[in-house]
């Protein structure tokens, strides 16, 4: 069974953070919920609290199939502050593996150099973030294992590439037209 871990921060965007926990969820891809600040519940960005799976002391690395980072102010800026993650995802990049940004969260990845030549897509007005890529403007950008996408009204969007990449398309489609997505 594919595994995932989706990190929260506080302040974290509620909608791009959960959405991707619900579709991954449906499809039977085991995805955890992963305080950065090893917190029962984190609080997000529109005071929505959300009880976690793990904090991440508690998180084997080695289990996951790919990170996924949400936005939401001033969730980013924390998760980009956590270094335990930062050098997982370092690590995930260097190895091949998954991760993935949405909204503000594409600027970790875009601070950390890891999107020199590759596509990638932000949230409006941060593209400056985006060191080294080629900005593009699709609701999910993917360049190898990096899946970058815009903000809370693509994380559906982001959440069936997601699928994608870790089942396959047949799935997402599929899913994609159940929850009254794709016609």
């Amino acid at each position: 069974m594919k595994r995932v871990g989706v990190f929260f921060g506080t302040g974290y965007e509620e909608i791009e953070a959960l959405t991707v926990v619900d579709l991954l969820r449906r499809v039977d891809i085991e995805t955890i919920c992963v305080s950065i600040d090893n917190q029962k519940q984190v609080m997000g960005a529109h005071n929505i609290n959300v009880d976690m799976d793990a904090g991440i002391d508690e998180v084997d690395f080695d289990s996951l199939d790919m990170i996924v980072c949400p936005g939401g102010m001033p969730g980013t800026k924390n998760l980009e502050a956590c270094s335990k993650l930062t050098e997982q995802v370092k690590r995930f990049y260097e190895n091949g593996k998954l991760i993935g940004a949405i909204c503000a969260a594409p600027m970790i990845f875009g601070h950390m150099g890891l999107l020199e030549g590759r596509q990638a897509c932000i949230f409006p007005g941060m593209e400056e973030n985006l060191v080294g890529a080629e900005v593009v403007y699709d609701d999910v950008a993917q360049s190898e294992h990096v899946i970058t996408s815009r903000g809370m009204g693509t994380a559906i969007a982001f959440g069936l590439k997601i699928i994608e990449n870790l089942l396959d398309k047949e799935t997402a489609d599929s899913l994609g037209k159940k929850i009254v997505y794709l016609k």
